[in-house]
């Protein structure tokens, strides 16, 4: 598997944990003009925008959180305000940019299901790790 497919594997991994959660996902790689979002979710009238940052156990960014910057924040805060202009029945709830860090372990043949935070799973083929999961990362940026 492919550093694009874990990307996607880790994403569809912090979906289950926020389902888990009790969130609704209303969207997986939500794209627009301005870019992705990973996750966009939804429980009590909270609109969550998540980064989704999947990383090896020895990597160079913080597990990934270093790659959220100004540069991405603006993107994200850009695209979600695009969202709401088109999904006008969300303008109502409040909002946040989320920032979720998972690390990928060795290949494993098992699959489990109950994810918690820092704790290893075996997910779809890898040993995943939610390391954190960063409510209101950041603020929106450029007057949203």
């Amino acid at each position: 598997m492919g550093d694009s497919n874990l990307g996607k594997i880790g994403e569809d991994f912090v979906a289950s944990w926020l389902e888990g959660q009790n969130y609704s996902i209303l969207a997986q790689r939500w794209r627009c003009s301005y870019g992705e979002v990973d996750l966009i979710a939804l429980k009590s009238g909270v609109l969550a925008f998540v980064e989704v940052k999947t990383r090896s156990p020895r990597n160079w960014d913080a597990d990934g959180l270093l790659a959220v910057n100004m540069q991405k924040q603006t993107r994200l805060s850009r695209a979600a305000a695009y969202f709401l202009a088109k999904h006008a029945n969300f303008s109502r709830c409040s909002c946040r940019f989320d920032v979720a860090l998972v690390r990928s372990g060795n290949f494993v043949r098992e699959d489990m299901v109950k994810i918690n935070i820092d704790r290893t799973v075996h997910y779809q083929g890898y040993q995943l790790t939610l390391v954190d999961y960063i409510e209101s990362a950041f603020e929106p940026l450029d007057g949203y």
